[in-house]
């Protein structure tokens, strides 16, 4: 190349080692933002902080690789130098030492598959952040009156699924919101689908569940089921969720964050509604064993009605004879001849206590007279009214008790005085 004076004024500036090392730091990271490569381990060190260092080679090149310790890998085997690997990591610089190098965040032996591999990384970040916990999966409705399915319109899946519900529970109403299911640009409308069910508007009532569903294929075919923003559509629904996908021994991320995952299509047909025919016989059942108790319980009511009736009827005769009895015991003792001496003995007794009334001498009932007055004078005297006439009084609470000591008194304590020609009230000072 020749130097020219052109090129020397275009070069003008004079960098440091750390800013062009900066900068071309910047260079590389903004255009291999994650990358795959494949090659062979050498020089591998396990460093006592946890960091991992090896060096991925081919025949004509070789690049510095770094995993941190902190990075969530996959412990399938031990790295050893001579290894066939394919990892994923993102370039960046080592500025201290001026050389690029390759921080990994996958590492899978070569021949696995980049599906694969990012499948199993995905997996492991959304299990870390808990999407996948046991704990928030929501239990479905037992009897749901409405669905949403985000599917393909025209895949088999949706009309074996269909044919499945319409069998099992007739009163079902269903809402397909139609998507791709493969493709470009078929993750996102997966997840706007699922947004939409989930957020009733105008256009449409709310659903009492979600399906997710589409029919089997290859990894490749149900990647959009792997993506991400489908996963966290699953997640952030207010609706349960079933997810439905391929065939019984496919796995995709949206089985994991759905609140059930359902082997097949039809088979989540089966699980999300009861069968009718179950159910009428369940009903037939119980309406059978509803018959049963009730007839039962109308017999037994029957026999206890005999059992009282019977006891009514003794105790009713019982008591009849009783009045009986009674009845001619009160006509035997007022027979006419039993009543007129009663009478006889009566008016005998009455004369008897007149004859010693009119008998009683005159001065048996002046001696009483002068008793009582000579007792009358004596409490005259004694009583408490001719003590007050004497210049005595008593003093009483507001209770109308006596107070017959200081200690029974308090300061502004109301009280009454009760003198020889009336009572007045004052205060304690």
């Amino acid at each position: 190349m020749q130097l020219t004076a052109d090129f020397f004024r275009r070069t003008a500036r004079v960098f440091t080692v750390s800013e062009l090392t900066r900068s071309i730091r910047g260079t590389l990271e903004t255009k291999f933002a994650a990358v795959w490569v494949q090659g062979e381990i050498s020089s591998y060190k396990l460093h006592p902080s946890g960091h991992q260092y090896f060096t991925l080679k081919d025949q004509r090149a070789q690049i510095s690789c770094v995993i941190w310790r902190d990075t969530m890998l996959p412990q399938r085997q031990r790295l050893v130098d001579g290894a066939q690997v394919q990892v994923c990591g993102t370039v960046t610089v080592f500025e201290a030492r001026g050389q690029y190098q390759l921080n990994v965040q996958i590492i899978q032996p070569r021949g696995v598959g980049i599906l694969q591999a990012k499948f199993e990384a995905l997996k492991r970040k959304l299990e870390a952040e808990g999407l996948f916990a046991p704990e928030r999966k929501r239990p479905l409705p037992k009897f749901p009156r409405r669905i949403g399915i985000v599917t393909s319109p025209s895949g088999a899946a949706i009309r074996d699924m269909l044919n499945v519900l319409r069998r099992r529970a007739p009163w079902l109403q269903i809402l397909i919101d139609p998507v791709r299911v493969q493709g470009t640009g078929a993750a996102q409308e997966i997840a706007v689908a699922i947004r939409e069910l989930a957020s009733p508007n105008e256009a449409f009532r709310a659903v009492d569940l979600i399906v997710v569903t589409r029919g089997g294929g290859s990894i490749e075919d149900l990647w959009v089921f792997n993506e991400e923003i489908v996963a966290r559509a699953i997640f952030h629904s207010g609706v349960p969720i079933v997810s439905a996908v391929g065939h019984e021994i496919d796995f995709t991320i949206c089985d994991f964050v759905a609140d059930l995952r359902a082997p097949t299509p039809s088979g989540a047909a089966e699980l999300i509604v009861p069968d009718v025919t179950d159910l009428q016989r369940q009903v037939d059942r119980c309406a059978r064993s509803l018959g049963r108790q009730l007839l039962n319980r109308v017999r037994d009511a029957q026999q206890r009605c005999d059992h009282a009736r019977e006891n009514l009827q003794r105790c009713l005769t019982h008591k009849i004879e009783g009045f009986k009895r009674g009845l001619l015991h009160i006509a035997h003792v007022l027979q006419p001849r039993r009543l007129s001496g009663e009478l006889t003995i009566r008016r005998n007794r009455f004369a008897d206590l007149h004859r010693r009334l009119v008998a009683c001498p005159t001065h048996l009932i002046e001696n009483a007279k002068h008793r009582f007055n000579r007792i009358e004078g004596i409490l005259r005297v004694l009583g408490p009214d001719a003590t007050l006439r004497r210049g005595y009084s008593i003093t009483m609470n507001d209770r109308g008790q006596i107070i017959r000591t200081t200690a029974a008194v308090r300061p502004k304590m109301k009280i009454r005085t009760r003198v020889g020609d009336g009572e007045f009230g004052s205060e304690v000072l």
